[in-house]
């Protein structure tokens, strides 16, 4: 289910961590329906428009989780699928980079992650430098004209080990 409609990382983290239900929520159920998920809480979600209770909502959205049994009790679980998804939606947006690297700089720091995902703040900060300067000193060998690969091959290698279930 999660590879089928990939921005499912990003709900559950929302849920996880509690963040208040807006638009990307019923974008996220009209794309479960178009995918083929049938539940009655799903397509009242996807009914639901602005303004948005949050009561009611959290509510909502729990039994629609529940009905689709998608699980965001493991925090740390759901924060790699998020990264995930978003290494896997940015990657080949070179554009991007310096922001999908800004949010999971942000993620990091929150969340005091395993120091394995440190990387990806050191790219950040890399990227950051080369944007102003001609050097940097966060990445070995990382310049202006390769960060942009460097930071393509990190994704790709967090992209492989999460699908091969390297992570869990």
């Amino acid at each position: 289910m999660l590879e089928s409609v990939l921005s499912t990382y990003k709900i559950l983290k929302d849920k996880a961590c509690n963040a208040d239900i807006d638009e990307s929520w019923i974008n996220w159920a009209i794309e479960m329906m178009q995918a083929g998920y049938e539940v009655d809480s799903l397509y009242e979600l996807a009914g639901i428009s602005a303004p948005f209770n949050q009561f009611e909502l959290q509510s909502l959205t729990n039994q629609v989780l529940k009905d689709l049994n998608l699980d965001y009790s493991d925090k740390n679980k759901v924060l790699k699928g998020y990264i995930y998804f978003l290494l896997k939606v940015n990657i080949d947006n070179t554009n991007k980079y310096d922001c999908v690297l800004k949010e999971f700089m942000n993620i990091y720091y929150a969340f005091e992650i395993n120091s394995e995902y440190q990387k990806f703040a050191l790219l950040y900060w890399a990227k950051e430098d080369l944007l102003y300067n001609d050097r940097q000193d966060y990445w070995n060998g990382a310049d202006k004209s390769n960060i942009d690969k460097i930071i393509k091959e990190q994704f790709e290698i967090y992209i492989n080990k999460f699908e091969h279930d390297i992570y869990f």
